[in-house]
């Protein structure tokens, strides 16, 4: 049985879901889940789709090939397939925090987060201990302003050497320039604490504790080149009060990093984020 995730989108107009389902079925498959969305104030519609395909001879590479030819040019129908069996290569960029780090590989040990992890990289030493433990090759390639340029070539290399199909910063504290970003568009994710851009710098939970905030939170997004500005995957947030100290407020948020970082990471793996403009279209 081939299992396949169908992400597709176009600009809004009758048909296009009768003809994705009959495209499907004429090729002897059967739709698990579908859902869409349709945004009309720009007339854009978006359809996530999951199937069984359980002919016999089913070619992957003809079956997309057929799809684009005979819906794709039609309906100006944009489709990224997947087949469920090949889990997404992940590369895991960490510094020295290693509360998120602990997280991803435990889930992703237990088979909880679909995905392959050829390596951690980080700019530190620190960390490596944590690699051996779950037996996966640690990278250390330290990052400062005068060979930030040859560290991302480095960087680079590695990612393509083991075919990465999209990074996470699981508190990597170095900013990620567009040559990276370049190579992995809406492909790299990222988590901070949601107090940008009221309490950004070293210490945001000292200024907001001095601020007395009653909320804090933490986002998971996309990296874009407008630094903590791109498109949006996941949020959440924790109640805080004046009985709450600084130390209080830095344990809450860590643990918001940790939930809201996994929950961004399995709907990026599980094909559930569809990327339009600056936002993102998440499906349940």
């Amino acid at each position: 049985m081939n299992q396949i995730t169908m992400l597709m989108y176009c600009t809004d107009q009758k048909g296009i879901i009768a003809a994705v389902t009959n495209f499907i079925h004429q090729n002897q498959g059967n739709i698990t889940y579908i859902d869409q969305y349709v945004d009309r104030p720009n007339a854009a519609f978006f359809m996530r789709v999951e199937c069984d395909l359980n002919g016999t001879g089913f070619n992957f590479q003809e079956f997309k090939n057929q799809f684009d030819k005979d819906l794709g040019a039609k309906y100006s129908l944009h489709c990224d397939f997947y087949l469920k069996k090949q889990k997404p290569k992940m590369a895991v960029f960490v510094s020295k925090y290693d509360h998120c780090l602990y997280d991803i590989l435990a889930k992703q040990q237990s088979g909880e987060l679909a995905a392959e992890i050829p390596f951690i990289l980080s700019n530190h030493a620190d960390l490596k201990i944590i690699a051996k433990r779950f037996e996966i090759p640690f990278y250390h390639i330290p990052v400062n302003k005068e060979n930030k340029a040859e560290a991302e070539a480095q960087q680079l290399t590695l990612l393509k050497e083991h075919g990465i199909d999209f990074i996470v910063l699981a508190r990597y504290m170095q900013i990620v320039s567009p040559l990276l970003i370049d190579h992995f568009t809406h492909k790299i994710i990222n988590i901070h604490h949601s107090f940008l851009p009221a309490f950004p710098g070293a210490k945001p939970y000292h200024s907001a504790f001095a601020r007395g905030v009653k909320i804090i939170g933490a986002t998971s997004h996309y990296v874009t080149e407008e630094l903590d500005a791109g498109p949006i995957i996941e949020q959440d947030i924790a109640r805080v009060t004046h009985l709450n100290s600084i130390a209080d407020f830095i344990e809450k948020g860590r643990d918001l990093e940790r939930i809201v970082l996994l929950r961004a990471l399995k709907l990026h793996v599980n094909r559930k984020v569809m990327v339009y403009g600056n936002k993102t279209v998440v499906f349940s």
